[in-house]
């Protein structure tokens, strides 16, 4: 008989891990003990040798389903034999946050919600140790039920038999309750009045009737209507004046999404995942007007809380079992963020019905709600699968506040992130703790969600911040909020280049050290220079960044206003391209009734026409060249257009003599005046995009030579290109050099905050 003591690294705190080491332990006949401390999960264990491999080899095989186990070390110990296998208090120091993000509903705990003599049949907030809220009713640590938006539902005997039970899957499961002690479901009209009957049947009634209802989930409210009826789905546009941003949809599985998208193996896994993300598919057969008009994907997601299913077990006429969930659905909804264009997630009841019902306008027919308050906001994630794995669009529910793993140890970083697609991220140890999505930071609403995340994060992570990153932009309220944060606290305040960041956020999932060739590839971003950046050759050594090259300047006539009508932005390619003379004879063709000489005038003179390094504004000429659109109704969607064009037509050639290269100047004028005069949308967008993957890396390669580096990173918004990337990846590594691409967090603005994160404790670590 021999005695180890195991240390278990990782997410292994409030995911019911104690009660699975129990167990297995008794299984194998080993008397110990099992407890949470400051450095995860502590194991004492004494048995024979062979029932102590046996422990460490099943340990992370079978781990509880939310687990996520980084190490596992063991050594010799000493430990007396004692009797029996126990699960023992805290240890000490300070206890590693157990905190985990929200995840839907386990399959457990679905065969209770469908079973009729299961005292949570047909309940709303059925929840155990495997599924669940988390992040979104945790005010703090350590993670206890006093200290989730569950204090005021206290348990009732049977609840709080399974609670204490270490055999019960709802052994310290702190959401979990029950009918008799739990919150509870209310149907509400516009005017907030409670409505007669079962609020899961007659929300049901309305959505089938065309009506736009309101549903309060785990991080929010959605707004939910009929998504195969074309008028509700219009109207639905035109209250929230959301005219052509695509929404998503729920459906009870793939099968139901079988005639609008087409689900693989990877878009399948993706959907079943715990985290439930949005998913995109690229789309099927059928159509559904309204929904994602003018794109080649659909963003699906499947039921993720017990009253999401319960809609859908409803529309089966409540069957017992849960063989019906395999069955194709014609219900199909519309999941849309609940919120007043541009404003945050709506989360609280009395807000929903001030913000979505009481403005004058209505947006909301009813409201679907329930007495379990939403601690913090957390938006829906959005991810698409690529060969080399998921990536994000945007991460939030599900995975946040999953860590990021460091390389390194380091002060503790606050990042205020940028602008548009805002996080913030908190350094901790050797992990980087990346918030939810917060959105663009355009209004007074939304920079309060900054602060509240901002205090909410510190708050779950019990930390204070001895640096503070931000964007260089000066102007940026995430900058206000960073330098006001630090003034107040006597800490450093950072600025970091928006393109240095975009690269180190990649450099620091990947835990790269030393030198790395960059490719930031972007809308826009503030320079060194205090030019607009935006297609950058960079070189990055920690805290150290050189541009070696950029993208030939284009010029914005009318500024701004230009990154919204791509038509202006290919006036401008012609004009740079010294085809002028071309301009009204193409503008008649492609955009008629458009008048290019004030934009002319403004070329010729040099007004209003401030120049942009950036790719994000060629995607916007290219589209507005080849006729896509005259002017994009949300940000990204010309690109986004372009990049379907090419995904439906297949690889094409890249463009001979399409690109001008020197040591440091990429310059796609060539390929943009080709695009002038191709007739074939479809075959001008997979040559475009074919070409500039060439062009970008034929560049890279030439400063890879020249630098002797091998490594390249790739980050910006154009980065979440799938066909860009695909065919950039395979130039790459056919020239011998690889490629670090985001996985862990998206690679534009919404990861910014962690390349910050990352370049403050560089400098930190360099300068002390």
């Amino acid at each position: 008989m021999v005695s180890q003591r195991i240390r278990v690294r990782g997410l292994v705190q409030g995911v019911g891990f104690r009660p699975y080491v129990w167990r297995l332990a008794r299984e194998l006949d080993l008397a110990g003990w099992v407890r949470n401390d400051g450095e995860g999960v502590e194991i004492a264990a004494h048995g024979t040798p062979t029932a102590l491999s046996a422990l460490l080899e099943r340990l992370p095989k079978e781990a509880p389903p939310l687990a996520r186990i980084d190490a596992i070390e063991a050594a010799a110990a000493n430990d007396a034999a004692g009797e029996g296998f126990a699960i023992l208090d805290s240890g000490g120091g300070t206890v590693a946050t157990a905190i985990g993000p929200d995840t839907a509903l386990c399959p457990d705990c679905a065969a209770d919600l469908c079973d009729p003599t299961n005292r949570r049949w047909r309940y709303a907030f059925t929840t155990c140790t495997h599924c669940g809220p988390r992040y979104t009713v945790s005010g703090g640590i350590p993670y206890d039920r006093e200290n989730t938006s569950l204090a005021p539902f206290p348990l009732c005997a049977p609840c709080a038999a399974e609670y204490a039970d270490p055999a019960n899957r709802r052994f310290h499961a702190e959401t979990t309750c029950c009918p008799d002690c739990g919150p509870r479901l209310s149907l509400l009209d516009a005017d907030g009045a409670e409505l007669p009957g079962d609020p899961i049947a007659a929300t049901l009634t309305l959505l089938r009737a065309g009506k736009i209802v309101a549903l309060k989930g785990l991080g929010g409210f959605h707004l939910a209507c009929d998504a195969r009826n074309a008028a509700a789905v219009a109207e639905l546009r035109a209250r929230k004046h959301r005219e052509e941003k695509p929404f998503a949809v729920m459906a009870l599985n793939a099968a139901s999404l079988a005639p609008f998208a087409r689900v693989g193996p990877a878009e399948a896994a993706l959907l079943a995942d715990p985290a439930a993300p949005i998913v995109l598919c690229p789309k099927g057969a059928a159509d559904l007007p309204g929904i994602a008009p003018g794109l080649a994907w659909l963003g699906a997601m499947l039921p993720t809380t017990p009253h999401h299913l319960l809609l859908w077990h409803e529309a089966a006429g409540r069957p017992a079992g849960t063989a019906w969930r395999e069955a194709a659905s014609d219900l199909l909804l519309v999941m849309t963020s609940a919120n007043p264009h541009g404003e945050p997630l709506v989360i609280a009841n009395d807000e929903a019905l001030q913000r979505l019902a009481a403005r004058g306008q209505k947006i909301a027919d009813a409201f679907l709600v329930h007495n379990r308050a939403i601690v913090v906001r957390c938006d829906d994630s959005l991810v698409r699968p690529t060969l080399q794995g998921p990536a994000f669009i945007r991460r939030a529910r599900g995975y946040t506040p999953l860590p990021i793993p460091l390389a390194e140890d380091g002060p503790t970083v606050l990042a205020f992130g940028a602008y548009l697609k805002n996080t913030v991220c908190v350094t901790k140890g050797r992990q980087a703790f990346l918030s939810q999505h917060i959105g663009g930071l355009d209004n007074a609403a939304a920079i309060s969600f900054q602060e509240e995340t901002v205090a909410h994060l510190l708050a779950i992570l019990d930390v204070e911040p001895a640096l503070v990153a931000h964007d260089l932009h000066p102007d940026f309220p995430s900058t206000h909020l960073a330098l006001a944060f630090a003034a107040e606290r006597g800490i450093p305040a950072i600025a970091v280049g928006h393109h240095h960041a975009h690269i180190a956020a990649i450099a620091a999932e990947h835990g790269h050290d030393g030198p790395l060739l960059g490719l930031a590839l972007d809308g826009v971003g503030l320079g060194s220079d205090g030019g607009a950046w935006g297609g950058e050759l960079l070189q990055v050594d920690g805290a150290a960044c050189q541009r070696l090259g950029h993208l030939q300047p284009l010029r914005l006539p009318g500024g701004d206003r230009a990154a919204r009508e791509p038509w202006r932005m290919a006036v401008s390619a012609l004009h740079a391209g010294g085809h002028g003379h071309r301009i009204g004879a193409w503008l008649a063709k492609r955009h008629p009734g458009r008048d290019a000489g004030p934009l002319l005038t403004m070329l010729a003179r040099d007004l209003r026409c401030p120049p942009t390094s950036s790719l994000g504004r060629v995607f916007d000429a290219a589209a507005g060249l080849l006729g896509l659109r005259a002017e994009a109704r949300y940000e990204g969607q010309a690109a986004m257009e372009l990049e379907g064009l090419a995904a439906g037509h297949g690889p094409a050639e890249p463009l001979t003599d399409g690109v001008i290269r020197t040591a440091d100047r990429l310059d796609f004028a060539p390929l943009l005046s080709f695009l002038a005069d191709c007739d074939d949308a479809a075959h001008g967008a997979a040559v475009f995009h074919a070409t500039v993957a060439r062009g970008l890396a034929d560049w890279v390669s030439a400063a890879a030579q020249a630098s002797g580096l091998t490594t390249v990173a790739c980050g910006g918004g154009c980065a979440m290109n799938a066909v860009l990337m695909t065919a950039l990846r395979g130039h790459l590594e056919d020239a011998g050099l690889k490629l670090l691409e985001a996985r862990r967090a998206p690679p534009n603005d919404g990861g910014l905050a962690l390349g910050q994160a990352w370049v403050a404790r560089q400098l930190h670590k360099e300068t002390n």
